[in-house]
């Protein structure tokens, strides 16, 4: 399938590392932290933790990490859809195409929960025709954007004529959590909130950003390890979700990425570029070790503006490569890879056609 548009949306209030840190200290759940917690916490907010600045969406967020847990999910409900509505808006422009004018609209999250989905609240807020078909993807944490496009290709092989937008919107403001677990007050210091969307026919584009350079995506490959499930997920604790995040997240993010990289370069010429979700300055860290001659410096961008958004900063990472230009040439791929809770990796080629 053939990229026709990708934009990315942040909401519009930014902190710096320092001012969160001075807002996480004034906050109530700071007050019930061990000596040990308030240390580690400004020891990664005031250091060198690979991140400038974090995006957020939850109103008053000085009181986020003492919020209800209806408070929460009702800033989510709020902030999820203007987000990825203005992703999407954003992403119709660049293709010069209407809202009603999409077959199906595919989006993914995993910090919060709304039934009917975000897609029902886009649809409205957008003016998708009623029989566009919606389908919301919970629960594949950080790694989703790829098994959503994933999707979105078996929708365009179901029906070749249409035209399929994807977004990966994540609100990890209302899940922001603080208590006396490392794993816990790293999160804390490493998430923030942003929006990506596709648009993806069969066909390549005729005009638009895309039409002079074709970029068409596949070569899909997963792995899951049900066994490291614990390592990486949110559980609910008081009507709030939680994340859980091992200290070997980084090592085993790096070697479920090779395993996957071994199983794409056995059977296909190696990518020249290697565009990653960027979950941490360490995790970044890791898989550079384990994968030479890659740098992974779009990444490192994203993280550095943004912060771990999530789902959408594997696309933040693409959108940040093609501003640089296109794959150079056809052959030339690029592979796109996410990982998170399950624990999963999921990858893709970039192609130009």
């Amino acid at each position: 399938m053939y990229l026709h548009a990708l934009a990315t949306a942040v909401p519009t209030t930014s902190y710096t590392q320092a001012e969160c840190c001075d807002l996480i200290t004034s906050s109530e759940a700071h007050q019930s932290l061990s000596r040990r917690s308030r240390l580690t916490l400004q020891a990664i907010l005031r250091g060198d933790s690979g991140i400038t600045t974090r995006r957020v969406g939850f109103s008053a967020v000085e009181g986020a990490f003492a919020a209800p847990g209806d408070r929460r999910n009702e800033s989510f409900r709020r902030e999820a859809p203007l987000l990825a509505g203005r992703a999407l808006a954003a992403a119709l422009k660049q293709a010069g195409l209407r809202a009603d004018q999409l077959d199906a609209l595919l989006i993914c999250t995993c910090t919060g929960y709304l039934c009917p989905g975000v897609t029902s609240y886009v649809a409205e807020q957008l003016g998708l025709r009623p029989n566009t078909y919606l389908q919301d993807l919970v629960g594949l944490g950080c790694g989703a954007a790829i098994p959503t496009l994933r999707s979105a290709q078996g929708a365009l092989a179901a029906h070749p004529g249409a035209t399929v937008a994807c977004i990966a919107v994540e609100i990890c403001s209302a899940a922001f959590y603080l208590d006396d677990d490392p794993g816990v007050l790293v999160s804390a210091c490493l998430f923030g909130d942003g929006a990506a969307a596709t648009i993806w026919r069969a066909t390549p584009p005729a005009t638009g950003p895309h039409a002079a350079a074709p970029l068409r995506i596949g070569g899909f490959n997963t792995h899951h390890d049900p066994a490291a499930r614990d390592k990486i997920r949110f559980e609910q604790r008081d009507g709030k979700l939680r994340n859980l995040l091992s200290a070997d997240v980084p090592a085993l993010a790096a070697s479920t990425v090779a395993r996957l990289f071994a199983a794409e370069t056995s059977t296909l010429p190696p990518p020249v570029r290697i565009l990653s979700h960027p979950g941490g300055r360490d995790v970044l860290d890791a898989i550079e070790a384990a994968m030479p001659g890659h740098t992974l410096d779009a990444s490192r961008r994203v993280l550095r503006e943004n912060g771990n958004m999530s789902s959408p900063s594997v696309l933040f990472a693409l959108d940040d490569a093609l501003h640089e230009g296109p794959p150079p040439a056809p052959g030339a791929d690029w592979w796109l890879v996410s990982f998170g809770a399950g624990f999963a990796a999921h990858s893709c080629r970039v192609s130009r056609a």
